[in-house]
């Protein structure tokens, strides 16, 4: 047998039986007692399960809000699993008409969970279909045009909706008030993603030791996502350039020829920062403006970017744009304006 490193995570996966060795793809939980972290939304999303499956009716519709990558995706799965009943997937872009939606909703069984990620970005003739289907289990379908237009009411079986959003401010009133159950996900703490990433490393047979996670923890900015995405280049790295187990000089070494720093930060992050601090003296400067500035979409450092410099004190929202704030400036190496030292 192998010896392993003192403090490493071993290589024997409990989950053979489940098949999820077979793909590193499989690193999301299956069930709300293996999800890591959220531990309010997790109780609350319990309860609600476990009151539904006595009752033996469908539970509320479920609303999940949050940034990207931390896990609204995996609860909608595993609210399908802890049912036991089928999932359908979809996205609000891909409801361009009402029709599309209606399709999707008359196949659907009895119990079944429909997913629809980016709920806020789904074009108004669906949500408006949507809206008696997740009251009443029923749509309307308007056949022909003009004064001889007729409209078909179709029945629905009775499902479970679960939306997932990551800008909830854009979600119109009355579709935020059809969900009978809203769920705001935060950010994880650094040992909330070690955690976590114990488990993926044993699922993808990574050896790893204790500090080595807690370096690829500690710049996964707070997010499950990103950690699992930087396992898996720090494994490569090891493999390639070292003796195949992650230590914490292995793991900063892969991370900075990713290019990922102390704190997180990739590139975009720090070319946003660096045209705030370089080109615009430390703003404020105009969301538009600063994407033009880093070759990005407004959408991208909206909705990717900001977050996570936000909560990290680096950039400050103001009604006139955005800021770098005086940690930005330290951050890249700069004097910030009028510091006394």
């Amino acid at each position: 047998m192998t010896e392993q490193p003192a403090g490493s995570v071993g290589l024997v996966s409990p989950y053979q039986e489940e098949g999820e060795r077979d793909a590193e793809a499989s690193v999301r939980p299956r069930r709300l007692a293996e999800f890591v972290a959220q531990h309010r939304v997790r109780e609350q999303l319990q309860l609600l399960l476990t009151s539904a499956l006595r009752r033996g009716a469908p539970p509320d519709h479920i609303l999940l809000c949050g940034s990207p990558g931390l896990g609204k995706t995996t609860l909608a799965m595993i609210v399908a699993a802890e049912l036991g009943a089928g999932l359908r997937i979809t996205s609000g872009p891909a409801i361009e008409r009402s029709g599309d939606l209606a399709a999707v909703l008359t196949s659907l069984a009895a119990g079944d969970v429909l997913f629809i990620d980016e709920i806020h970005r789904i074009a108004r003739p669906a949500e408006e279909l949507l809206y008696s289907a997740m009251e009443d289990f029923r749509v309307d379908v308007m056949v022909g045009k003009g004064p001889g237009a007729t409209a078909i009411p179709l029945d629905v079986e009775p499902f479970t909706l679960v939306g997932a959003t990551t800008r909830a401010g854009l979600l119109t009133g009355p579709m935020r008030d059809r969900f009978g159950f809203v769920g705001q996900l935060d950010f994880y703490a650094p040992a909330e993603l070690e955690q976590l990433l114990v488990r993926s490393a044993r699922i993808m047979e990574v050896p790893v030791t204790g500090e080595g996670l807690a370096e690829i923890a500690g710049r996964s900015r707070g997010t499950p996502r990103v950690a699992n995405r930087l396992l898996r280049r720090v494994r490569d790295y090891a493999e390639v350039r070292a003796d195949g187990v992650v230590t914490r000089e292995v793991a900063r070494s892969a991370l900075a020829v990713y290019d990922v720093d102390g704190l997180g930060l990739d590139r975009l992050d720090r070319a946003v920062l660096t045209a705030l601090v370089g080109s615009f003296g430390g703003g404020p400067v105009g969301l538009s403006t600063l994407a033009v500035a880093v070759g990005e979409q407004p959408d991208t450092v909206e909705e990717v970017c900001e977050p996570y410099l936000l909560r990290a004190g680096l950039l400050a929202r103001t009604p006139r744009g955005r800021l770098a704030t005086e940690a930005a400036w330290r951050h890249l190496g700069r004097t910030p304006p009028g510091a006394i030292f």
